[in-house]
């Protein structure tokens, strides 16, 4: 959908499977971006080469960011970068290096994972405060696929809601029916973009939620 808008201040990419991060390569073409934030690269991907001269081309900015940092956009929102580490998982490198970040804003917070599976999300675990990791809304891992969404994991977000980026009929079974038994065992609500298309969740100034849109193509 077409907002409209000319210019981005920040982007935030979780890694370079093309899934996720073609439409940005797209943007960085047509759209002035001040700022973009990505984790260590433990792949040179075909897409990370395209990004690369993207970059110097634009000459746009990046912050290649690691856990414990904190990136403030404005004075009540901030982003806090969970993973990865400087080690990085050699296992499936990409996904399980996927930038994981917590948005925070006042009351409102969102915790976005990219594709990290069960060996990140145990790491996870283990190294950050859970404190840290509750969340208002989980963007769920890897399209709702059972590599990923273990009991603990969801037990340490608490989320309230759950978005599942994932396409329509698509070719892996994503959304796997066990992830979403576990989400609801947990009284979460679930919003799929195959089952909405685009979501979009409206907050207050004191970062309640207000109204969750879906824009289904009819």
């Amino acid at each position: 959908m077409d907002r409209g808008y000319n210019h981005l201040d920040y982007v935030f990419i979780s890694h370079f499977d093309n899934d996720h991060v073609d439409g940005i390569l797209s943007l960085m073409k047509e759209i002035k971006i001040k700022n973009i934030i990505i984790c260590k690269q433990g792949e040179n991907s075909e897409n990370y080469k395209e990004f690369v001269k993207l970059v110097n081309q634009k000459k746009i900015k990046v912050k290649i960011a690691e856990k414990g940092e904190r990136i403030k956009i404005e004075k009540d929102v901030y982003f806090d970068i969970i993973w990865p580490e400087k080690e990085l998982i050699s296992e499936n490198v990409l996904n399980n290096n996927s930038l994981v970040i917590k948005m925070a804003y006042n009351e409102f917070s969102m915790l976005f994972t990219g594709d990290i599976e069960e060996i990140a999300e145990k790491k996870i675990l283990s190294k950050v405060d859970k404190q840290k990791l509750k969340s208002t809304v989980l963007k769920v891992a890897h399209h709702g696929s059972n590599t990923s969404s273990i009991r603990e994991f969801i037990d340490a977000v608490k989320p309230q809601i759950a978005l599942i980026g994932v396409g329509e009929n698509n070719m892996y079974g994503h959304p796997s029916d066990e992830v979403i038994s576990r989400l609801q065992s947990f009284g979460t609500k679930i919003y799929r973009t195959d089952e909405c298309g685009e979501i979009t969740i409206e907050v207050n100034k004191n970062g309640k939620i207000i109204d969750i849109n879906k824009y289904k193509n009819s």
